[in-house]
């Protein structure tokens, strides 16, 4: 939809063209002269001569020609009332691109989950099992998640890896149809501004000692006290996360932003935002379940818990 100005002038800028090819059409054909009429001498002529009698005349355009050119003319009237063209009229037959690429992605959809109707009942785990619909659900992936998690499912930074057994949301058959097709949105809040320099760093040396890191002592005594007061809601007393929050184990050695000092600073000082896009009305529920399935075959601690 563009502004009424705007349509207002392509209305008015199409509507003179069509007059003015009206107009030309009329002048060109008033006069008809013959070259070989000298009972008509003077008639019809330009005015410009070469080589003394190499003379110019004003003939109409031929008639096949012109009927062409009215044919193109009407044609476009045509046109320009059944689809749109004319600013924001939308032609009588209200035909779109976006309606017609719904349409068109309405009928794949429907000929594929027909296709693979008799796969709809089946759990994730029989499908991830299944070669065929994994060949199909890899295809999928290829197309839909590879550009963030990375053609292997190992992901990249602030990507999560899909092949380990680390899971912010959980990795269970539900869980996971639920992440593809809700998605899901994790916020870390900034908490720079409330610690202070000297208390992100306290903290953040705390939370890197908790797998292993080397970290100041003084530092780590004191960030276990304000990792108390202000983390424990989300990561629990034991720092093992929650994955009903989306809140990451800080005890193991996975890390989605980096887990060295600097890394995690960054991250308690201005936090992070993450969305991991819905894919429910992008795919449907077949694509969306061999996509959990194709998920689950990558993770063999997952495929053991399914079963």
């Amino acid at each position: 939809m563009i502004s009424q100005p705007a349509s207002v002038f392509i209305v008015v800028f199409t509507a003179i063209n069509i007059v003015a090819c009206l107009w030309l059409m009329w002048w060109t054909a008033r006069t008809r002269v013959a070259a070989s009429d000298s009972s008509n001498e003077g008639a019809g002529k330009t005015g410009h001569v070469w080589d003394g009698d190499l003379e110019e005349l004003n003939n109409p355009l031929p008639r096949w020609w012109l009927g062409l050119f009215i044919i193109t003319i009407l044609f476009g009237a045509g046109y320009l009332t059944f689809y749109p063209g004319l600013g924001n009229f939308a032609g009588t037959s209200e035909w779109s691109s976006a309606g017609a690429y719904e349409e068109q992605i309405a009928t794949q959809r429907a000929t594929f989950e027909s296709r693979l109707a008799s796969l709809q009942d089946r759990s994730l785990r029989e499908l991830a099992g299944n070669s065929n619909a994994m060949a199909t659900a890899k295809n999928l992936f290829s197309a839909n998640c590879a550009g963030c998690h990375g053609s292997d499912a190992r992901g990249a930074k602030g990507f999560p890896n899909l092949t380990d057994s680390d899971w912010l949301w959980g990795g269970d058959e539900q869980r996971l149809l639920e992440t593809i097709a809700q998605g899901r949105h994790g916020i870390m809040p900034a908490l720079g501004s409330v610690l202070g320099e000297t208390g992100v760093n306290e903290v953040a040396s705390y939370v890197v000692s908790l797998s292993g890191g080397k970290a100041p002592a003084d530092w780590v005594q004191a960030g276990e006290k304000r990792f108390a007061m202000l983390c424990v809601a989300c990561h629990g007393p034991d720092a093992k996360g929650n994955p009903l929050l989306g809140a990451p184990n800080l005890t193991d050695n996975v890390w989605l932003h980096g887990g060295d000092f600097a890394s995690v600073r960054a991250t308690i000082t201005n936090g992070r935002d993450n969305q991991m896009p819905a894919h429910q009305d992008l795919l449907g529920d077949t694509k969306v379940k061999l996509l959990a399935a194709y998920v689950l075959s990558l993770n063999e601690p997952a495929m053991h818990a399914a079963n």
